[in-house]
């Protein structure tokens, strides 16, 4: 592994912070200056991928929507679109997450209930009717069936006119973090990457607008990792996915400028600024010095940031407006490209319309209101920020050297590791709650008998029994003949090593619903059992 520290440097930053608790500048005396105190937009990026960050440009103001089915949905983009949004996001519901059609007998009482039903190009049509894709960014968060639905999109575009090199967006497709924590898996780990390089592949021919990976620590962090587990394991993912693609015979320097991060932002405010400054700073020097990339736009890590769902509570749901408002703000100072404010009610149901644009507002507030836009790094320099940053920095260096001597990502996958990991992280962060070290304001500390009264958003059985009278309806009146023909093609390709993604785009064309792509590609693929038991 590529280190930007030596052991001694790592050892002396955790005696450090084992001997004082507050932070001097002498304290930085055993680090390269340059390193903290480099120009934004320069090498190691710690500061910010671009000279003058958001003075001018801000961040995409990307607030995630998905419920019911395609109609529903389609409506709340354009409710965020009219209030400001600058771009997309799209939640999808749990049987599209697991590649199931909505008429699949596992995904009753599911259609629609965590996000929106997709299952066929027919409703991809629905969800983007009126929005035209050749003028909007889309980030779409599906991992296992990705490819399926990057298939839709691209069908879409073509029916209104848009070429794929027009297209602009973010696909998830991170499968590597579903086998670590989010468990919405398939496919084994050696085909569920072979899927991703596809994409990968694809889009660096024909999408070179399209963000092909957005390498996940979100999910990570909400199964109970640490700010550095979350950082160490995303970044090793997309050190994974880099050498698949490189296999594969791509350079770095033709994919790399379009892989993207997705971070977790917590309540620890400090942390996660640090966190983000030192993801910059690991990926530039990975990229340059383990990979030999070149392209300035390879050793930029870019990212999009949520808030962090998993502080949200149900009891004073008011108090989530002001958790989300100091994560968002902790996003913006650590440098995001990107950002989703969680709804106050996401506890309690899918987020209503009114929620949903406070949200958005929250992210207004901080990029119209508060001046923070005005000043690059505005911490940059503080002896607390920047020894938290080397600190998280070390830490993630000392993670890297334990998967590496596993034999790299996907072996540690086979050992539990990263499983492993995060339930002991989670387990410590309970019972730090139940010794009463950490307190939750509602919860644990000023608790309130009576509870409020708030308006959650209703899904009905209702939006379940339309989706899947139209998605009968379209498997009756399709072409029988184009359909099966379109399936065999895709199994041939998957079975041969191809790219499925022609395949997939012919498929999704000829009417094939997610589900039978799903299913024939397990036919050639096989279906993953959880791994070891550790």
């Amino acid at each position: 592994m590529i280190r930007a520290y030596t052991s001694e440097t790592v050892g002396e930053i955790k005696k450090q912070l084992d001997e004082k608790p507050f932070v001097e500048a002498r304290d930085l005396s055993a680090f390269d200056p340059t390193k903290a105190l480099s120009e934004p937009g320069s090498f190691p990026y710690t500061r910010g991928v671009h000279r003058t960050m958001y003075r001018d440009r801000l961040w995409t103001m990307r607030q995630f929507a998905g419920f019911g089915a395609a109609e529903d949905t389609n409506q709340r983009f354009k409710y965020l679109l009219e209030h400001g949004q600058t771009g997309l996001s799209t939640a999808f519901d749990l049987p599209t997450l697991m590649g199931r059609d909505s008429d699949d007998h596992l995904a009753l009482g599911e259609v629609g209930r965590c996000g929106v039903a997709i299952a066929s190009l027919a409703d991809m049509r629905r969800l983007f009717n009126g929005i035209h894709l050749g003028e909007v960014s889309t980030s779409m968060t599906i991992n296992a069936p990705a490819a399926i639905l990057l298939a839709f999109y691209i069908a879409v575009a073509r029916e209104q006119g848009v070429a794929p090199d027009q297209l602009r967006g973010t696909l998830q497709n991170d499968i590597l973090k579903e086998f670590h924590a989010q468990n919405e898996y398939v496919f084994p780990p050696g085909p569920s990457v072979k899927l991703v390089v596809d994409t990968i592949e694809y889009c660096t021919k024909h999408m070179p607008q399209w963000n092909t990976v957005s390498i996940s620590g979100y999910h990570i962090r909400e199964a109970g990792a640490t700010a550095a587990q979350e950082l160490a394991f995303t970044l090793a993912d997309g050190m994974a996915y880099v050498e698949a693609s490189m296999a594969r015979g791509l350079s770095v320097d033709e994919f790399a400028p379009r892989l993207s991060f997705f971070f977790d932002v917590h309540n620890d405010f400090f942390e996660e600024i640090a966190k983000l400054r030192a993801a910059r700073r690991i990926w530039s020097h990975v990229a340059r010095d383990r990979f030999g990339a070149k392209d300035e736009r390879s050793l930029k890590l870019r990212m999009h940031c949520q808030t962090a769902g998993v502080t949200l509570t149900e009891q004073q749901p008011m108090n989530n407006v002001v958790r989300v408002a100091l994560q968002a703000l902790a996003g913006v100072l650590g440098g995001t490209q990107s950002l989703h404010t969680n709804s106050m009610d996401e506890t309690l149901a899918l987020p209503t319309a009114e929620a949903a644009k406070l949200a958005l507002r929250t992210q207004q507030l901080i990029a119209f209101e508060s001046n923070v836009t005005q000043t690059v790094d505005p911490l940059g320099g503080s002896y607390f920020v920047e020894k938290m940053t080397n600190e998280i920095e070390a830490k993630a260096y000392a993670i890297f050297d334990q998967i590496d001597a596993m034999g790299g990502v996907v072996k540690a996958i086979d050992r539990g590791y990263f499983r492993r990991c995060i339930a002991e992280s989670a387990l410590d962060q309970q019972r730090a709650l139940d010794r009463g070290e950490t307190k939750i304001v509602g919860v644990t500390d000023f608790v309130e008998e009576e509870p409020q009264e708030i308006h959650i958003l209703q899904i009905t059985e209702e939006t379940e029994r339309v989706q899947i009278a139209q998605l009968k309806e379209l498997k009756r009146a399709r072409d029988a003949k184009c359909h099966a023909e379109a399936l065999d093609c895709l199994r041939r390709d998957a079975r041969d090593g191809a790219n499925v993604m022609p395949a997939l785009i012919d498929a999704a064309e000829a009417d094939a619903t997610v589900g039978e792509m799903m299913e024939t590609m397990k036919s050639v693929f096989g279906a993953y059992d959880g791994g070891p038991e550790w």
